[in-house]
């Protein structure tokens, strides 16, 4: 396996450390993930956020789901797609996976649908 995808996997691949902001535990929860989709197009604050689910402000707040910034006494939270990279990598690993199985089982498909 190539570590080169996974920087937080050493060369030697007998330690793993953890990278700074884990993108999968903020997608693993589903109102984070309906929350990363309402940040897409929107900057929001963190009331208007809390709104739409049934978890508090200071449960948003925990969830690191973007960039934040003060606007006087208002927090407002919007998504920085950059860490999503490391999602998309790791996807891609597992789709050129499966590409790969699928096309060996339509050759054996293929193979055995031949007249003998």
């Amino acid at each position: 396996m190539s570590t080169k995808n996974f920087p937080h996997i050493s060369k030697d691949k007998r330690t793993v450390s953890a990278p700074k902001h884990d993108v999968f535990h903020a997608i693993a929860d589903p109102i984070r993930r309906q929350m990363l989709q309402m940040l897409a197009d929107n900057e929001l604050s963190i009331a208007a956020i809390a709104k739409s689910f049934p978890i508090s402000r200071t449960a948003v707040n925990k969830a690191r789901l973007g960039s934040c910034r003060k606007t006087g006494r208002e927090t407002r939270y919007r998504l920085e797609p950059e860490p999503l990279v490391e999602l998309k990598t790791w996807l891609s690993f597992f789709e050129g996976y499966w590409d790969e199985r699928l096309a060996a089982l339509k050759r054996v498909v293929e193979a055995d649908e031949e007249p003998s």
